[in-house]
């Protein structure tokens, strides 16, 4: 629980969190026996390994446009907020942030295509502080979101969603 509480404060400097920390976080709960299986020392290790590891994270230069990379699966939501600086008189390009969520039982019944949208939604509801009047480039490996965000006739689901993006 303390290691939880540790490596969460660090959630923003690690890639994927929610879903590394996944296993670990359901011994949390009340209903579940506490027993370290071989899933959760790999997730345990894995997050130390990250938190050894994670690169460091740049300054927001509002000047600059940011790139968002965003991906979903079957356990969570990514998103990794990134800018090309010039470093050490050479553009290098660096995350600035990273977030990250499990998803709820309902949500992992998406396809594929509206979880990376909804993965999209997510991220901007919670980068807005970056992204609001800021230049901002979607990045992601779904071929079709542009698509689902062009439907002539959505339902009411994926138009709230298309309107959240605009």
């Amino acid at each position: 629980m303390s290691f939880l509480g540790f490596v969460s404060y660090y959630r923003k400097h690690l890639k994927d969190f929610a879903i590394l920390a996944k296993s670990l976080y359901r011994i949390c709960d009340k209903q579940t026996v506490f027993e370290m299986t071989q899933e959760r020392i790999k997730a345990y290790k894995k997050i130390k390994k990250a938190l050894t590891e994670a690169p460091l994270l740049l300054m927001p230069d509002w000047n600059i446009p940011f790139e968002l990379y965003i991906d979903a699966c079957g356990d969570g939501l990514g998103a990794a907020l990134h800018q090309v600086q010039i470093i050490d008189e050479k553009p290098t390009e660096g995350p600035v942030c990273y977030i990250s969520s499990q998803i709820k039982p309902t949500e992992a019944r998406y396809g594929a295509s509206q979880m990376e949208c909804l993965c999209l939604v997510w991220a901007l509801e919670k980068l807005h502080y970056y992204l609001n009047g800021s230049v901002a480039e979607v990045k992601t490996d779904c071929n079709a979101m542009k698509s689902i965000l062009n439907m002539k006739t959505p339902n009411s689901h994926m138009l709230r969603w298309q309107i959240a993006i605009q």
